[in-house]
This record gives structure tokens, sequence and C-alpha cells, in this order.
């Protein structure tokens, strides 16, 4: 256990808890189960799930591809992790037909 495990509440220790379990169950078995992880890149301030499962695909070692809005700036750390970025507006029939594209070229090269 961490030192700032150690520091937390019995309510927030509880609560911590249940997210590294959610975690485990949900994203871990998902991600490490997946050949590819599609990642939508969200925009406004940080997506603690978002990036949780971002920082899983990057361990897990999977092909990233991030689908980022056009206006959206992507952190220069994600160009160097990503093996794709898609910028499309997904609001809009063009732009989910420009992922559904790249996905469809992408899926052969990568599982190929």
């Amino acid at each position: 256990m961490s030192d700032w495990e150690a520091e937390l509440s019995d309510d927030d220790r509880e609560v911590w808890d249940e997210f590294v379990e959610s975690v485990r169950r949900d994203a871990l078995e998902k991600i490490a189960d997946s050949s590819v992880v599609l990642s939508l890149m969200p925009r406004g301030e940080v997506d603690i799930k978002y990036a949780v499962e971002l920082g899983l695909a990057i361990m897990l070692d999977k092909p990233l591809l991030v689908v980022a809005h056009p206006d959206a700036i992507v952190p220069r750390h994600l160009e160097l992790v990503a093996d794709n970025i898609v910028r499309a507006d997904l609001d809009t029939a063009e732009g989910r037909e420009h992922v559904a594209a790249v996905i469809q070229g992408w899926d052969a090269i990568q599982l190929g």
C-alpha cells in the first residue's frame, strides 16, 4: 500500500477501492482482450476515465487509434504514442464516415 493510500479516510478508501475494482473488472479486461484501442479524445478538462484507459492501452502496448475533434489540441506526448490520430467531428455524418473509412483501412493494416 502506498503512503498516500494509508492516509485515506475509511470512506475515501472505500471509494478508491471501488474505483480500482471497476477499472480492473471493466476497462482492463476489455482493453487486454482487444487487438486495437480506438480512443475518442475528450475536449475540455482532463477526463479521468479517459486518462486511465489511455494509460492502460499504452501499458498493454496496444495499437492506439485516437479520434480528435478538428479544433482539439492534441498533447504532444499523445502524438508520440498514438499509432494514428484522426481529426473528425463525430457530430456530423461526414466526420463519422471519415472515421469509419480510416478504421476499415487501419484494421486491415494493423490486424492484417
